[in-house]
């Protein structure tokens, strides 16, 4: 083990248009509330150090770790369609990265860290409900399987942040294989920088994707995770809320937990941002983003493909129309999964659509219903059955067309069916008890029980029901800047 971390930052060592250098923001009186002691020592950095006054001044930005070369990343971005052509770290510095116990580069970034050229009037500060927010989601959806940002510490920093009220604030510690969006590339794109757009292709294949044998082989391989991704989204209920450009990881993972939530009941349409008023990122809508993210993508990286304008949005369109085969297939893997299929047959996509179809009618839960499918209790579900009795009969005769025994099939689902999820009500019971009483309890518990999604335990049996009406009623999520 290191203490606390020693730094590099390949970033920072690419030209001085790529970011802004300058240090964080002091806090007034730093005070961890909690540390990620796997992650950490994931990283193959020492927890001791890290909870340690000095290394809780690191974490808040007081003082700089050894290598640390901070910095806020330029980048672009569409935002519900409308483009704009510079956005940026607003309120985060990437202090540099680490190799972790795997060998993987990792990046290390400070949320919350203070003002940069790219804050837009704001204060670059971050509020303590939102820090805790994303630290509570992106663990989840860690132990989940999903490719996720990850969070490492959350500090407070003794010093109040404005927004609609007055609410203490925090600084997030964010761990991620790296901060390169799809609107970084646009921010070179849009500026007819493609000296930029290059070096930045180059840097994140160097990074990311080594086997890749040119640039529109990268851009095929950026779409197959994103694809993917999108899919897992789909599995497990998470409607991400804002996926404008700036927030989609080149690295395949999810990144930006603002307006997020996972869904309750099942509906294709369900919108829980408070900035989304026309459903732009509905539920049901984020596979048609993910493409059209992807899209800007290719429009971004096209001068590399071929010299010639017409050639080269060819080739992109041709790496375009990848989405739909990639997303498709990956869809359908996790369905299958869901459903207990071992086997692949033409009519599963519509058994499970038809699936969706009866729990939309009959306002279910979308979590335990795949749940209760697997464990042979999804009925006592539903106040009018028959609709499902009918989808049951047609899934059982299909399941009994594979060799696998039941027992074989109830334990894959349980396996891709969590039991808890982090259930808005209770995400915002235990956010109201830290920011407003200062008691972690309920944040504690819930990450304990997050941490072991598919896993039943008698004692947390109130975190795998459903919200009641008063909760679930006029639920919004906002993006915590």
């Amino acid at each position: 083990m290191v203490s606390p971390w020693p730094l590099d930052n390949s970033y920072a060592r690419l030209p001085d248009r790529f970011y802004a250098r300058l240090p964080p923001t002091p806090v007034a009186t730093p005070r961890l509330v909690k540390l990620n002691l796997a992650l950490a020592r994931q990283l193959g950095l020492d927890p001791e150090a890290l909870a340690s006054p000095e290394g809780v001044a690191m974490l808040a930005g007081n003082h700089l770790p050894e290598g640390a070369d901070p910095i806020a990343t330029a980048y672009a971005g569409h935002q519900f369609g409308n483009f704009v052509p510079q956005l940026g770290d607003g309120r985060a510095l990437l202090l540099g990265e680490v190799i972790d116990t795997t060998g993987v580069r990792r990046d290390i970034q400070l949320k919350g860290a203070g003002q940069t050229p790219f804050s837009r009037r704001g204060d670059g500060r971050a509020a303590l409900g939102p820090v805790l927010r994303e630290y509570l989601i992106s663990e989840a959806m860690h132990a989940l399987g999903v490719p996720t940002t990850r969070s490492l510490a959350a500090v407070t920093t003794g010093e109040p942040v404005y927004r609609e009220t007055v609410l203490p604030g925090a600084v997030l510690t964010r761990v991620a294989s790296s901060h390169i969006r799809v609107g970084t590339f646009q921010f070179f794109a849009a500026r007819g920088d493609v000296e930029g757009v290059k070096l930045l292709a180059d840097h994140v294949i160097a990074r990311h994707y080594p086997d890749a044998t040119g640039y529109r082989d990268l851009y095929e391989k950026v779409i197959a995770r994103q694809a993917a991704l999108v899919a897992q989204w789909l599995c497990i209920g998470f409607i991400h809320g804002v996926m404008n450009t700036d927030n989609v990881s080149i690295a395949g993972e999810t990144i930006d937990y603002g307006p997020c939530a996972f869904m309750d009941t099942y509906h294709p349409e369900t919108v829980f941002s408070s900035i989304d008023q026309y459903g732009r990122y509905a539920y049901a809508k984020q596979p048609q983003i993910g493409g059209w993210n992807m899209a800007r993508l290719g429009e971004a990286l096209m001068s590399l493909f071929a010299a010639d304008a017409d050639e080269a949005l060819k080739l992109a369109n041709e790496s375009l129309a990848t989405w739909n085969v990639q997303f498709g297939r990956a869809l359908i893997a996790g369905l299958r999964r869901k459903l207990g299929l071992f086997t692949e047959q033409d009519s599963d996509g519509e058994l499970a659509q038809t699936f969706f179809n009866v729990l939309a009618d009959n306002g279910i839960d979308f979590t335990q219903a795949f749940r209760r499918l697997g464990e042979g209790t999804a009925r006592g579900l539903f106040e009018e059955p028959t609709a499902f009795d009918a989808w049951e009969q047609r899934w059982r005769q299909r399941i009994a067309q594979e060799p696998q025994d039941g027992a074989t099939r109830r334990e894959a689902m349980r396996l891709a069916n969590p039991i808890y999820i982090p259930r808005n009500h209770k995400v915002e019971a235990a956010l109201g008890a830290a920011t407003e009483r200062d008691d972690y309890g309920p944040f504690e518990e819930l990450l304990t029980v997050l941490a072991k999604p598919f896993e039943e335990r008698a004692e947390f049996a109130a975190y795998a029901l459903p919200p009641s009406e008063e909760e679930q009623r006029n639920f919004r999520t906002f993006c915590g800047t």
